[in-house]
């Protein structure tokens, strides 16, 4: 009988609890953190966008920086 485990850090094609929806994260009403508001300054900046509004959370940084890093082909 052949009991093999199949590592998941060797699959093409891992699970899908290796990106979740910034909605559905336990943080996502938490406020934005440093480093997210840093990237999403210098993006907004690369972008020639205004600076991100003030009161953002996690999840709404980082669905704003997903959608300027498409716009400026760093997907």
């Amino acid at each position: 009988m052949s009991d093999h485990l199949q590592n998941p850090k060797l699959d093409d094609h891992p699970g899908s609890n290796t990106e979740k929806d910034p909605g559905d994260w336990v943080s996502a009403d938490d406020p934005i953190t440093g480093a997210q508001a840093s990237y999403l300054t210098t993006l907004c900046e690369e972008a020639g966008e205004e600076p991100p509004p003030e009161g953002l959370t996690k999840a709404e940084a980082s669905l704003r920086i997903d959608e300027l890093k498409t716009k400026l082909g760093r997907d």
